[in-house]
């Protein structure tokens, strides 16, 4: 089957460039033709605009830069070259009406993962609910789909027509479990909570390309991801390093493009995706605030302490701990008093990568039931025609 998979642009997120790899490998495996939609950066808002351009002529207090599309080249430079390399994209598409995707000739669009159902991350929602795709035969499944958060976020307008879409879809499954009662409630759909799709792939999977790409041995062993530095998560890692006697070392760049500008540029190029998967295999113990150096920690079956992220959708943390009973092994900045406990506690991998087994059996088994039926459907049609 000719499958498109809908996801947020592929950028230089790590996580978000894993999951749709991921999600690629798997269906490709079950013997399917995929492609992943390669979707351009969301548009700026006409107040994000208005508010930038206000910025720089009042002088702001603290300038905020933002990339040309050549600076934007120099910074994911490697992992643009992993999207060339690793996984297969359609044309670049700019336009919501999705007209290139026509000649490709899909049987079956999948919206997922990642926080494609937020509508402050999506520019142009009702795409990641198949508008387009109306009165088409086509199968509509969303795999892992993420609201981000347990709040509802949709304008009363987006509720109604999102409801309406959502009805045409043939199987879903969002990837938090808060996402099953959203869905519910607000979309009147029911779904499924499955694994985010970077887990549906085994530590020797991700390995097998770090080798691929002779990613060099990091010099530390506790490996810092953090997505949002503050004070109080820097006394975290120093806290931890002193008390594990570890090296700390991070894999991203050393200057943020948006405090910097075009000065510091070379300081900006985000390292590739192999290096990265190469700290978690490095590390001996991992400290982030991000979901997905979360889900790899877990992969990678190494001790971890995850650094509560409320800016960026708690839920998604909560939901992913809870599956594995390792809701300890979440804490907040500005709570240190579980420190002692968390670094020096084992974690029980055996009985993780067994519960871990069986979830991956539940989401293989509805994306496999999902397009068969649709296969077996369709070929009955056409010889029912004969």
């Amino acid at each position: 089957m000719r499958i498109c998979i809908l996801t947020q642009p592929l950028g230089h997120n790590y996580g978000g460039l894993l999951q749709a790899y991921a999600l690629q490998t798997v269906l490709k495996r079950m013997g399917h033709e995929v492609w992943t939609e390669d979707r351009k950066e969301n548009k700026k808002s006409l107040f994000q605009n208005v508010k930038y351009f206000t910025k720089i002529v009042l002088g702001p207090i603290r300038h905020i830069y933002y990339p040309n599309s050549k600076e934007r080249k120099v910074i994911s430079q490697y992992t643009d070259s992993f999207i060339k390399k690793y996984i297969t994209t359609t044309e670049p598409v700019f336009s919501q009406q999705k007209i290139v995707l026509e000649k490709y000739g899909f049987e079956a669009y999948i919206v997922g993962s990642d926080q494609v159902w937020r509508p402050r991350y999506s520019y142009g929602l009702r795409n990641y609910f198949l508008d387009f795709t109306e009165g088409k035969d086509v199968k509509r499944l969303a795999y892992a789909a993420s609201f981000g958060t347990d709040e509802w976020e949709f304008s009363p307008k987006d509720t109604r027509e999102c409801s309406r879409l959502v009805q045409m879809f043939d199987a879903i499954s969002v990837r938090e479990d808060s996402g099953v009662i959203l869905c519910k409630d607000y979309l009147g759909v029911n779904s499924v909570h499955l694994l985010d799709p970077t887990m549906l792939l085994d530590k020797e999977d991700y390995l097998k390309i770090v080798r691929k790409e002779h990613e060099k041995k990091h010099k530390g062993k506790l490996m810092i991801y953090i997505l949002d530095t503050t004070f109080e998560k820097q006394q975290i890692v120093q806290y931890v390093s002193s008390k594990l006697n570890l090296l700390p070392f991070s894999v991203m760049p050393e200057c943020k493009f948006r405090e910097v500008g075009s000065k510091g540029l070379k300081k900006c190029i985000f390292p590739s995706v192999t290096e990265w998967l190469k700290g978690f295999e490095d590390a001996d113990f991992i400290i982030t605030d991000s979901f997905h150096g979360t889900v790899f920690s877990i992969i990678f079956n190494k001790p971890f302490i995850a650094i509560a992220n409320q800016k960026r959708g708690l839920s998604r943390f909560t939901s992913l701990l809870k599956m594995f009973n390792l809701e300890n092994r979440l804490i907040f900045s500005d709570s240190k008093d579980d420190l002692d406990v968390l670094v020096t506690a084992s974690i029980d991998y055996e009985r993780i990568n067994l519960s871990r087994k069986v979830a991956k059996e539940k989401a293989y088994d509805f994306l496999s039931n999902a397009l068969n039926n649709y296969v077996e459907s369709k070929n009955i049609s056409n010889s029912s025609c004969l």
